[in-house]
């Protein structure tokens, strides 16, 4: 119990911050660069997690909302004031192009039952719509994600370089004063260290929020697949 309650003060003791205030101007900003990425990484999980939470109530609302719904029509206003689910941005974009299509048959006089005004090659392309609208959707929930990939891959890296940097300089300390003893090299290795940990500390929860973020993508996209699907299969059965 002790030591859980010790480790934070050693951790955060007047002897990190002196480690810190030593280094050198290089190791100083590759600390400053791993300081930002965390900063920022830590930021777009939290978005990210709050954002994902919305859009997956969101998606069961509208889910019931679609299947109780007896006339497509009498949902469409419904859909519009759900902004954050692809599932009523598929709709919207699917119902709309239905509309284009019937109008446009009606128009060129190539309708000849009001009740099954589309055929097989409508129902195709109203389905590339609604691929092109739930890859869209997807990716507009996959912003920044990337940005976690590249902290994740850049950190170790970065830490790595202020490791050597931090290495270099205690050899090059030894070399100038003709002295290998602990107070010579010290600072250099202690430089050294702390730019792999933060390195790994930023690094880390990177990886696995993107993992997280990833796995959570994967979800929305096979649902709104299956939601086109099934919009689709009501489209075939009804105006076909």
């Amino acid at each position: 119990m002790t030591a859980l309650v010790t480790w934070p003060v050693g951790l955060f003791s007047g002897s990190l911050w002196q480690i810190i205030g030593q280094s050198s101007l290089f190791g100083s900003l590759i600390l400053l660069i791993l300081a930002c990425f965390s900063v920022i990484s830590w930021g777009i999980m939290f978005s990210k997690w709050r954002l994902f939470k919305r859009v997956e109530n969101e998606n069961n609302k509208f889910l019931g909302s679609y299947r109780n719904a007896k006339q497509l029509s009498n949902l469409l206003g419904q859909a519009k004031t759900f902004r954050l689910t692809p599932l009523a941005a598929i709709f919207i974009k699917g119902y709309n192009e239905v509309g284009e299509i019937v109008s446009a048959r009606k128009a060129d006089g190539l309708i000849t039952d009001e009740n099954r005004p589309l055929n097989k090659d409508d129902v195709e392309t109203v389905a590339m719509t609604l691929d092109r609208v739930t890859a869209e959707e997807i990716a507009g929930l996959e912003r920044r994600v990337v940005f976690l990939a590249t902290v994740a891959n850049a950190s170790p890296f970065l830490g790595l370089l202020g490791t050597v940097v931090g290495v270099m300089d205690s050899f090059w300390s030894i070399g100038e004063r003709g002295s290998a003893s602990l107070a010579v090299v010290a600072p250099g290795i202690a430089e050294a260290l702390l730019a792999t940990i933060v390195g790994l500390g930023a690094a880390i929860p990177a990886v696995i929020g993107y993992n997280w973020a990833n796995n959570r993508l994967k979800q929305f996209y096979d649902r709104s697949a299956n939601f086109s699907l099934e919009f689709q299969g009501r489209i075939k059965k009804d105006m076909t």
